[in-house]
């Protein structure tokens, strides 16, 4: 993964694109991509909204970068620090907004069983 895939000059400076760099720039365009979700988001609803596309795009985007200094020959623990803790935090909000999706679908499709069946469970539970 460390091979080198092209070179550019630029400002005059070479860069070289290897795999792991291709990893590395995903995942600093997903983690930045996901501001521009938050703007849109935010100007529809006419306030300040986090939408759960803001999350995904955090948690994955933090895994990318996770990767590329962790595991390419970059091996940057000031860059596995700076993306641990957006990747910690991204993760505990989707899981409070699963448990939050869990606890508002779970009325909603008790109250969907036909009551025949409701009264049969409660009989046969006892």
């Amino acid at each position: 993964m460390n091979e080198v895939l092209f070179q550019v000059e630029l400002f005059g400076r070479m860069l070289v694109v290897t795999p792991w760099k291709l990893i590395g720039y995903a995942g600093v365009a997903i983690f930045a991509g996901r501001w521009f979700v938050q703007v849109v988001a935010s100007h529809r609803a006419r306030r300040s909204h986090l939408p759960r596309l803001f999350w995904y795009m955090s948690l994955g985007g933090s895994l990318l970068l996770l990767s590329y200094f962790s595991l390419s020959e970059k091996n940057d623990s000031v860059g596995v620090l700076s993306n641990l803790f957006p990747a910690a935090i991204a993760g505990y909000n989707l899981l409070l907004e699963a448990r939050q999706r869990r606890r508002e679908f779970a009325p909603a499709r008790a109250s969907k069983i036909p009551q025949s069946e409701a009264a049969s469970d409660r009989s046969g539970a006892e």
